[in-house]
């Protein structure tokens, strides 16, 4: 028979050993420090080995004590996960989704009534932002960034590979033959994207200096608004050029798909703190939405 300690232990054990503090584990869990140390006591015993080195100022994982967390973390994890997908949460839970405001506009918003219809006990508070920023919020529960994945302050699991392509207004769509059309300008550029035309150009054979460029605007939303008033050209994420398309928006996409190196990525803490059930299973819709994606451009 398989040997399976108490499970309250063992959720115990796995806020302990994330704090590296009794006071702060029974703070989350609702505990006494005395009953954290109790627990932790027990589940040695029951285990016949020391799970913690207690020190004066803290305590220390055992070799195995540190062999055992990932197991028991992954397992807790799949418990919750998967009560909160069969049977709901017990209440209503709001969870907090941080992105960029373009993908949060132009991409995710359009998918969140899905969401809803199938979790309809899960509420979802988006915030945005227009840039990475290099800090994960406290009390973010979701976050994904478009960048390089570099970010020194948390780990970054990507989640999309990205490409640009360049849109102009639909009603001047058929002007634009090739991207010598596009070179003539207007242009539209992006801040942040600032080699989008360029790369784009270098990958058609073109040199060109730029100096078609008549406005600059911080956001992909606000490029495309001023596409479809007929400012002028925007070389944009494909993802959202094809959002826009789909949505009716007068603009259209004049060219094909140039590699683009930066992605999305879904950020976690560098304190492997584990998700909220509720949390873990956005993360699992947001991850099968960016894949259908790719698999169907691949």
């Amino acid at each position: 028979m398989q040997r399976l300690p108490n499970l309250t232990w063992l959720r115990t054990f796995e806020a302990a050993a994330r704090f590296l503090n009794f006071t702060e584990a029974g703070r989350e869990l609702g505990l006494t420090q005395t009953a954290v140390s109790q627990h932790m006591k027990a589940l040695e015993s029951a285990l016949g080995c020391r799970l913690f080195t207690r020190k004066a100022r803290g305590l220390d994982l055992t070799d195995l004590g540190k062999a055992y967390l990932p197991t028991v973390r992954q397992a807790l994890s799949d418990i919750g996960r998967t009560t909160t997908s069969l049977f709901g949460p017990t209440a209503k839970q709001t969870i907090v989704v941080k992105l960029p405001i373009s993908t949060a506009a132009l991409w995710l918003a359009p998918l969140l009534p899905d969401f809803a219809r199938a979790h309809p006990k899960i509420n979802i508070r988006m915030v945005s932002n227009i840039w990475a920023d290099s800090t994960l919020g406290e009390d973010v529960d979701v976050e994904i960034r478009l960048g390089h994945g570099d970010w020194p302050d948390a780990q970054a699991l990507k989640v999309s590979t990205e490409a640009i392509v360049p849109v102009t207004a639909s009603r001047s769509a058929s002007q634009i033959r090739g991207p010598e059309d596009l070179d003539a300008g207007p242009l539209i550029h992006i801040l942040g994207h600032d080699d989008n035309w360029r790369r784009y150009f270098a990958a058609a054979g073109i040199e060109s200096d730029g100096t078609g460029h008549r406005f600059a605007v911080d956001t992909s939303i606000a490029a495309l608004e001023l596409v479809e008033a007929g400012g002028g050209h925007a070389c944009v994420v494909a993802r959202f050029a094809e959002c826009a398309v789909r949505a009716g928006r007068a603009v259209a996409i004049v060219g094909e798909p140039v590699e683009f190196p930066q992605a999305h990525y879904l950020m976690r803490p560098a304190t492997a703190r584990r998700p909220r059930p509720e949390a873990a299973l956005f993360e699992d819709w947001l991850l099968a939405r960016f894949a259908e994606v790719a698999g169907a451009s691949g």
